[in-house]
């Protein structure tokens, strides 16, 4: 990835290009959790970047802390709460929806305050959906992370950022191994949920998928 993707868009005249992908649809527990990156200088993060699923967790963190560096970040939380009364497509609408408004509140702040500015955003969504009632272009990308950029580089940050919160949920329910699985339905989680029941940070939705698997 080099940021071509993200070169050819602006030059169709907008302004600020930014990637948006998630984390945590899936699991059982814990957040959704979403990220928009907006690149400063892509040669300075194409040789460090890959899809968040092909890097190990040190890998990970370190370009977690190089895309911080080197991009503008923002980023959405949806709790399982709001999970549980909306559903998880909804969810994921509103934490990325968060994550861009969040971008652009710091771009605005450290950058440019011209209204105008940002008349002329295209965000770049992983995956094959998007619901938004933001004022901006966007495209979806299927397998996005693996191909465009700033996708790659919101992967990481929705991914780190998510499993970070999951290692603290670790530390106040430690029967379940939060640390381990992140709230996936692995075999490990499944016997902690049959010995200890649902805890205040399990999807409530989520039941039938589990007596399912």
């Amino acid at each position: 990835m080099d940021g071509q993707y993200e070169d050819e868009i602006k030059a169709k005249g907008f302004n600020l290009i930014v990637g948006v992908d998630e984390a945590g649809r899936g699991p059982l527990a814990g957040p959704v959790v979403a990220a928009a990156v907006a690149l400063k200088d892509h040669e300075q993060l194409q040789s460090k970047v890959d899809d968040s699923k092909a890097l190990t967790p040190e890998q990970r963190e370190k370009a977690f802390r190089e895309i911080y560096d080197k991009a503008y970040v923002g980023v959405g939380i949806m709790s399982e709460a709001v999970i549980d009364r909306s559903n998880i497509l909804e969810a994921t609408f509103l934490a990325m929806a968060n994550a861009v408004e969040n971008l652009v509140i710091q771009f605005s702040t450290k950058v440019n305050r011209d209204p105008a500015f940002f008349h002329d955003i295209c965000l770049l969504i992983d995956g094959p959906l998007f619901k938004t009632q933001l004022p901006y272009k966007y495209q979806t990308i299927v397998q996005g992370d693996k191909h465009v950029l700033s996708i790659a580089c919101a992967s990481i940050v929705a991914k780190v950022t998510r499993d970070r919160i999951l290692n603290v949920y670790d530390k106040v329910f430690p029967e379940y191994g939060f640390r381990q699985h992140k709230g996936y339905a692995t075999l490990q989680h499944r016997r902690a949920i049959d010995e200890h029941g649902f805890s205040l940070i399990h999807r409530r939705t989520f039941k039938a998928k589990l007596t399912a698997e």
